[in-house]
Parts: C-alpha cells; sequence; structure tokens
C-alpha cells in the first residue's frame, strides 16, 4: 500500500528533473538537497522504514558518522531532531595489534574539534530522513520497484511495477550493493568476498568507554568497540558510559561458532578478545551478523544516469567510513547538478558529471583499497609481518603531521 506522499504524488505529473531509486541514508539525503536547490525530485523505495521510538531497543546496526556527514544532514535539516533524540559523540580513538607492541590513538583536541564524530543508529537516521522527505515537495513511489528502465529523447523512463512510469533527466540509484538498477543499465563491478561475517551486538563494560572508539586487529579478525550513549538495549540499571556497539569481524565458520554461544559465554571470549581493555563484558544484547564483501563500480555514470552510495562502492567495515563515503557521493553530486544548471549547462549530460565520477570514484577506490590492504596487512598470522606493522602504527603515532592528515581524511575534510 502507498504511503500518504505516495497517494498525493499522484495528482503530480510524473516527469522530474531528478529520480532517485532508494530510500537509505544516501539516496534520501541526496533528494532532500536537490529539493532544496530548486530541483524537481521523485523517489522510487520498495520498502518504508520501521519507525523509530525511544523506548525501543536501540538499533543494533550503528554507523559512525564524520563531521562531513554531519554537516550534510544538519544542511538537510535532520541533524538537530537526530542529536537530540540519540546519538553519543567519540572523541578519541584507540587501534592497536595483539601480536605486536606498538599503537595509534587520534584525539580531536589534537586537530582543535570538539569530536572526532558520532555514533548514531541507521534506524534513527533513516526514520529522520523518511519522515522529512514525506513532508516535503518530493514525489515519493513507495512502496515501488523498478521493472525496466529506457532512454526516451533526453529523458530517462522508469517503468514501476505499481503500473506507474517515472521521466527523469536524470536518474540516481541509491538502491543498494545489490542495485538491481545498476545492473539494468549494465554496469559492471569488482567484487571481493572477504569470507568473513561481521558480528554485531551491544555490550555493557566493566569500565566507561571514556568517549573513545575502540579497534583491535587480531589474526584473521578485527574487532571495535564503539561508545553508545543511553538507552533501553540492555538493562534499566546500565550505568551510563559503560555502553559500546561492537563489531566482531572473523572467519565464516568461527561466527556461526560465536552466535551459537550463550551469552556467558560469548561475553568471556569477546572479552578475552578485546584484552579485557575495558575490563570484563558484563552483558550482552542478541547478535546478528552479515557477510562482508568489497564491490566497486567499474564506473559511475551512464547516459542520464548515475550511482551513489552502496550501488557504487561497498568497503569493508573495518573503518566504519562505508556511510561517510556514501554521504559525501551525495553532496558530491548535488553540487555538481546544481553547479552545471547554474551556469546554464545540461545538468543530466555526463560531461556536467564527470568531475562527481572522477572525483568520487577516486576517492572511493583509494579508500576501498586502502581498508582492503589493512585487512590483508593485520590479517596475517607472520611474525616479521606483525612486527611491522606494530612498528607502522607506532610510527605513525609519532608522526603529528601523518596522523592529522589520517584524521581529516576519516573526517572528510
Amino acid at each position: 500500500m502507498s504511503s500518504p506522499a505516495a497517494l498525493g504524488s499522484r495528482s503530480r505529473r510524473n516527469a522530474h528533473d531528478v529520480a532517485i531509486v532508494g530510500a537509505g541514508m544516501v539516496g534520501a539525503a541526496l533528494a532532500l538537497e536537490l529539493a532544496q536547490d530548486g530541483f524537481d525530485v521523485a523517489v522510487i523505495e520498495s520498502r518504508a522504514p520501521s519507525p523509530w521510538h525511544a523506548e525501543d531497543d536501540v538499533d543494533l546496526r550503528v554507523v559512525a558518522l564524520a563531521p562531513s556527514s554531519v554537516q550534510l544532514l544538519q544542511g538537510v535539516g535532520v541533524w538537530s531532531s537526530i542529536a537530540a533524540a540519540r546519538a553519543a559523540p567519540y572523541r578519541r580513538m584507540q587501534v592497536w595489534d595483539a601480536l605486536a607492541p606498538g599503537s595509534l590513538g587520534f584525539d580531536s583536541a589534537d586537530d582543535g574539534a570538539a569530536v572526532l564524530g558520532w555514533i548514531v543508529e541507521n534506524k534513527l537516521i533513516q526514520d529522520r530522513l523518511w519522515q522529512t522527505l514525506g513532508a516535503g515537495r518530493i514525489a515519493l513511489h513507495c512502496p515501488a520497484r523498478v521493472d525496466t528502465t529506457r532512454i526516451d529523447g533526453a529523458r530517462r523512463i522508469l517503468e514501476l511495477d505499481d503500473g506507474q512510469s517515472v521521466a527523469a533527466r536524470l536518474v540516481v540509484a541509491a538502491d543498494g550493493g545489490d542495485s538491481a538498477l545498476r545492473e539494468q543499465v549494465g554496469i559492471a563491478t569488482r567484487v571481493r568476498d572477504y569470507g568473513q561475517r561481521a558480528i554485531v551486538a551491544h555490550v555493557i563494560t566493566e569500565r566507561p568507554h571514556e568517549e573513545t572508539a575502540w579497534q583491535r586487529f587480531l589474526p584473521g579478525a578485527t574487532i571495535a568497540f564503539l561508545p553508545l550513549g543511553d538507552g533501553q538495549s540492555v538493562s534499566a540499571t546500565q550505568a551510563l558510559g559503560h555502553r559500546c556497539s561492537i563489531v566482531w569481524s572473523v572467519p565464516e565458520a568461527e561466527a556461526a561458532r560465536l552466535l551459537a554461544l550463550g551469552d556467558e559465554a560469548f561475553c568471556a571470549e569477546l572479552g578475552a578478545a578485546f584484552d579485557f581493555r575495558l575490563g570484563t563484558i558484563c552483558a550482552t544484547t542478541q547478535r546478528a551478523a552479515f557477510p562482508l564483501r568489497l564491490r566497486l563500480a567499474e564506473r559511475y555514470l551512464a547516459p542520464h544516469f548515475a550511482l551513489a552510495g552502496d550501488a557504487a562502492h561497498v568497503v569493508h567495515p573495518l573503518a566504519g567510513q562505508g556511510v561517510n563515503l556514501g554521504l559525501r557521493d551525495a553532496a558530491e553530486l548535488a553540487d555538481a547538478v546544481g553547479a552545471a544548471r547554474a551556469a546554464g549547462r545540461d545538468f543530466a549530460a555526463e560531461s556536467s558529471l564527470r568531475r562527481y565520477e572522477r572525483r568520487r570514484r577516486s576517492d572511493n577506490a583509494l579508500s576501498a583499497n586502502a581498508f582492503d590492504a589493512i585487512q590483508r596487512v593485520f590479517g596475517s598470522t607472520a611474525m616479521p609481518l606483525a612486527a611491522l606493522r606494530g612498528a607502522g602504527l607506532a610510527l605513525v603515532d609519532a608522526i603529528v603531521p601523518l596522523k592529522r592528515a589520517f584524521a581529516r581524511h576519516a573526517a572528510g575534510r
């Protein structure tokens, strides 16, 4: 059944400046930014997100939003609502290796910033973006899927499974890593399956998280503890500052074993894997897991068509940069389209979008391959390599300009 906004849109013409397929974080943020800039925008989404309620358990899937992402969310009018609902700042980051001495630490104060970023539930961000989409002048088609697409003169036509047709001068696929629209248009991808799953849960630790994002490399695995604010997910008597979201990336067979453990046994193994950096693990929520893959699109553009977000790139989660890269896509694409229109050019022409493709494909590929290389190097059990990477962490930590460059890149500056 269509949403109220979708029903209202049927009286409007189905020809638009831009049509965005996929209303996840990237697609929704892009739609709102373009609409603010005066573009006539349509959004096609197969399923409305579940509403977020403060009394619900905290979503197991969280993101580490960089300042560049927060800036975009501020610009489209949703960040203040997100921050007021439930968002946890992190001011420091600590990275170390299980097989070698040496560590790398970042502190927001070193760069004169208040925070390095914010840990926020996926569900909360999607809820606030969706509410704003529905309240705006954006034509929403939901639930709806794209059956076929074709070029018709200066527009691309989307034939939807509800019998409607949507025409747009530019169509953006933001429908996820397994993008059906990307496949229809014929854009190939390079894929690597890591043979791992990322286990996610929320836990209570014996000691406070110190507003720090922690990451430890282990042989064939990585583990991250991300600081969370107040919530209802584990215990009504929990101490504020002792609650973390964990992402534990391990081989498939090990993931199955860990998921089958009882809570007490899981907490014991988790604490040991994390070197009891925050003391014992006192409690855990239910656990979930998802497969890890690298996927990079070979190009981002086709006639009257562009890719954004996971439809263009899926990266290893070890640096928590996937959503930030996608939101940078949205900001860059909106800027390119707006600049072309302001200069009197056809904003949907590939020539107008080349800057977007060049910049974002370069940054995304560089980031994805860097994460991939880190995963390979730190996943090795070879002791000579372990000694080198431990020394490398210590070296980067000691070279202040280099460390600041890493931090600024992660922050999107």
